[in-house]
């Protein structure tokens, strides 16, 4: 992917005078600026409807022998309401000190007189477009570093076959900015893999964006995935770009694809297809550019069976599919990804452990582990937490009978009862949290929050 350039400067002017239109289209083509004209008022709104612009040009009067301005304020007031931030230059031949001052009260970024001076105007554009392309960027910075904060960056650790089969896999497709879709069961590091497919790739200097879709009320999911406009909803006080426009050139990870309803699958697949969307509240259609990595926990072929997801969208996001083994299936990595959980959790909580007991790694390498990779490192952190010095003891890891599977209820907490339904739910169910959350008695939204606070 070559990297992405700034394109070239796109203006709208409006004036009632055809010539003046005429002489701004010649000075401005001959510097490579991009002129569109109108000559209403209403016609700057039209445009600014379909089209976007880094600034915009507006004469202060358009009915004959006007002289008031009055015309042009209102028409600025409208730009700024509908589009805040977006530059606007006033221009008249009946400029006044007073009429500029108003102009520049009610939002212009600038102020030129008629006729004008074409450096003057030349300046007056790129000045604007400069800052207005800047103010995006951090729009832009401030989605992702709000999406990213405190994302932790793992490093896969395993050397069983099975691992490196699928790195083998990895390092093949990650260049490409083919689709991938990722599976595997609950806990197993599909986040973690996804990333690592995009630092791998040619967009790694570019952004990261995840969003768990499973998870997305569906009266959001649009402004998640899209963005919005001012007004479009009651909470919508400002313009926000959506997950898909902030991973523009980079890498757009959707988590629990499994998960997204049917209504909902139809707006993806078209994004998918052309890369295009509308944010809620506008009819303006935006094009971004981010490769998609995808991610389920769920059966995606019996679900296109059984017509609860579409056979098309599906076919789109599996150019390659990712299976990552889970824990119970990679031997040794179970001891290594032990010790590398015990290392950062001992120097975190400051505790003098040395390693874990020759019974305690018996009963590692025995374990199921339903949980996969993260019941692990939640294991491994509780044990730190609850041990003094030496060595880890097996009692510590709060681990059931390895070989029988029971559980002593009357030792677990009532947050380890609920954590171990969910997870014998999951599993019951082949990771198909919908199906699980039913079966539970709770609503998809409660689940998912359950799901999040025992980090499952």
């Amino acid at each position: 992917m070559s990297v992405k350039r700034e394109s070239p400067i796109k203006i709208l002017i409006a004036d009632d005078q055809d010539d003046i239109l005429t002489a701004a289209r010649l000075l401005l083509k001959g510097e490579g600026i991009r002129a569109d004209t109108t000559t209403r008022p209403e016609g700057v709104l039209e445009k600014l409807k379909s089209e976007s612009y880094d600034v915009v040009i507006i004469d202060l009067n358009y009915t004959k022998d006007t002289t008031s301005g009055a015309e042009g304020l209102d028409l600025l007031k409208h730009i700024t309401e509908k589009q805040p931030g977006l530059p606007v230059i006033v221009m008249t031949a009946w400029a006044t000190i007073n009429l500029a001052v108003e102009a520049m009260r009610q939002g212009a970024q600038d102020f030129v007189t008629k006729p004008w001076d074409n450096e003057r105007m030349l300046h007056a554009i790129r000045t604007q477009t400069e800052l207005y392309r800047s103010r995006q960027r951090e729009l832009r910075l401030e989605g992702e570093n709000r999406i990213l904060r405190n994302q932790q960056q793992n490093k896969l650790i395993g050397e069983s076959p099975p691992v490196k089969e699928m790195m083998d896999t990895i390092s093949r497709v990650a260049p490409s900015d083919a689709c991938i879709l990722i599976t595997g069961e609950n806990g197993t590091g599909k986040s973690m893999i996804a990333r690592i497919i995009h630092d791998l790739s040619s967009r790694g200097e570019f952004p990261f964006i995840s969003v768990n879709m499973g998870g997305l009320p569906e009266a959001l999911f649009e402004s998640e995935l899209f963005g919005h406009v001012k007004g479009a909803f009651t909470d919508a006080k400002s313009d926000r770009m959506g997950r898909y426009e902030l991973a523009d050139t980079g890498t757009l990870f959707l988590d629990e694809i499994g998960n997204l309803p049917e209504n909902q699958q139809t707006s993806l697949l078209r994004l998918l297809e052309t890369g295009e969307f509308e944010r809620v509240g506008s009819s303006k259609t935006r094009k971004a550019d981010a490769r998609i990595i995808s991610a389920t926990n769920a059966n995606l072929e019996e679900k296109v069976a059984n017509a609860t997801f579409r056979q098309d969208l599906y076919f789109r996001l599996n150019t390659v599919t990712i299976e990552i083994p889970p824990l119970r299936e990679r031997g040794e990595d179970i001891l290594l990804l032990a010790e590398s959980f015990l290392e950062r959790y001992k120097e975190k909580y400051r505790k003098p452990l040395s390693s874990f007991s020759s019974k305690a790694k018996d009963l590692l390498l025995s374990y199921e582990w339903p949980g996969n990779v993260r019941e692990l490192d939640h294991a491994v952190e509780k044990a730190v937490l609850l041990s003094e010095e030496g060595e880890v003891q097996p009692s510590r890891l709060g681990l059931s009978n390895a070989k029988t599977g029971s559980y002593s209820l009357d030792e677990m907490s009532l947050d380890d009862v609920e954590k171990y339904y969910i997870q014998r739910a999951l599993k019951r169910y082949g990771g198909n949290a919908t199906d699980a959350a039913k079966a539970l008695g709770l609503s998809r939204s409660a689940f998912y929050r359950r799901l999040q606070r025992h980090d499952l």
